[in-house]
């Protein structure tokens, strides 16, 4: 990585935005020395320009950012920090710099379906979706509709957590069936977007 500090007296803008939820948590700055040490540790550190010093971002809350992927811009000048954040992220307690709540818990399902695709390149002894991917299209497409029919029991005669868990059984098979195909998520998103006028 390449990044053009010079350009810009020595700093350049570091995004932080959550892996998951894609929502952009901070903005802080970096000197070569900060994203040395964030590369080495796993944990962003800043140039603090009011301490003059480095600062890694949790060293007195707990709040680290655990770094995923360091991403520069086309002209090497800024940088796109994707990371797990442990707990609020501004100072002030709130999970973004800008007061937002950082949830969305529906982008962990792109999460899940990168790592299911992962398990179908890799096929891992042991894995359960692995046992899945194994036993073709044609268990895997019955395990949807068992949990199809599960989710519909639990939705006219069983309980409200009953019916959260078989409908997350439903998801979760249709999309290891998906992945099997060659299809992900966002092939249906795509479908009902165009659907939806």
């Amino acid at each position: 990585m390449n990044i053009d500090f010079q350009k810009t007296g020595g700093l350049v803008p570091a995004i932080i935005q959550d892996e998951l939820t894609s929502k952009v948590l901070m903005l802080g700055y970096m000197n070569q020395e900060a994203l040395t040490k964030t590369q080495e540790t796993g944990q962003v550190t800043f140039f603090s320009r009011t301490k003059n010093r480095l600062w890694t971002k949790g060293e007195e809350s707990g709040n680290f950012l655990n770094v995923v992927s360091i991403t520069p811009d086309c002209d090497n000048d800024t940088l796109l920090i994707k990371v797990n954040p442990v707990g609020p992220v501004c100072h002030t307690g709130t999970d973004t710099c800008w007061g937002e709540k950082n949830d969305g818990d529906v982008a962990f399902l792109k999460y899940l379906q990168d790592f299911i695709t992962v398990r179908y390149k890799e096929m891992p002894e042991g894995s359960y979706t692995t046992s899945l991917f194994k036993k073709g299209i044609n268990r895997m497409a019955q395990k949807v509709g068992e949990e199809a029919v599960e989710t519909v029991i639990e939705a006219t005669n069983g309980t409200e957590e009953g019916f959260i868990y078989e409908a997350s059984d439903l998801v979760y098979h249709l999309i290891v069936l998906l992945t099997s195909k060659g299809y992900s998520l966002d092939d249906l998103a795509r479908e009902l977007k165009k659907r939806h006028k």
